[in-house]
């Protein structure tokens, strides 16, 4: 990223190479759909591209675009807050959770089981969801974690252990 603030092309050519897949999945996981997704992942590199001479070395370069990535999730939830109340929102969630039940038990596809990891995930809370993708598909650790989203390193672990403790009980089902 130093490199790129300094005008070397090709070492953002790297950096995106090196991101750009680990940062889609987590916009895509955050989101849960494709349309919202592609926006917030150009509108991330339009911001850092933006931004590329005011970089500074404080944490890892991974740590610094996952901050603008969660950023412009928070401003889109902000401007687009579910209007469903909780009723509703049970309802659509066992209409999502029907296939699934309702199929024989059988061994399931890379695909499948990418497919009942997005369900279970759409299924946690906001910031256990944050948690566990800022984990799992950023590589963060609960320092950097806490950090990003301005909880306590102890809160993370717990919202960590909650959405493990989700993700293994759905998946037991």
């Amino acid at each position: 990223m130093l490199a790129y603030a300094q005008g070397d092309v090709r070492a953002f050519e790297a950096l995106y190479a090196r991101s750009r897949g680990m940062l889609y999945r987590f916009i895509l996981r955050s989101v849960g759909d494709r349309a919202s997704a592609d926006e917030l992942f150009q509108e991330t590199w339009s911001r850092l591209v933006a931004a590329r001479e005011r970089y500074r070395v404080e944490a890892k370069f991974t740590t610094w675009l996952l901050q603008i990535a969660h950023n412009l999730i928070v401003d889109t939830f902000r401007r687009t807050r579910p209007q469903a109340d909780p009723d509703e929102t049970e309802a659509v969630f066992r209409t999502l959770d029907a296939p699934e039940s309702e199929r024989p038990e059988q061994y399931l596809s890379e695909f499948e089981q990418r497919r009942r990891l997005q369900l279970v995930l759409d299924e946690l809370p906001p910031a256990q969801r944050e948690a566990f993708l800022l984990r799992v598909e950023g590589g963060l650790g609960l320092e950097a974690i806490a950090r990003l989203t301005g909880a306590g390193q102890e809160t993370v672990k717990s919202r960590l252990r909650y959405a493990l403790a989700k993700i293994r009980e759905k998946f037991a089902e």
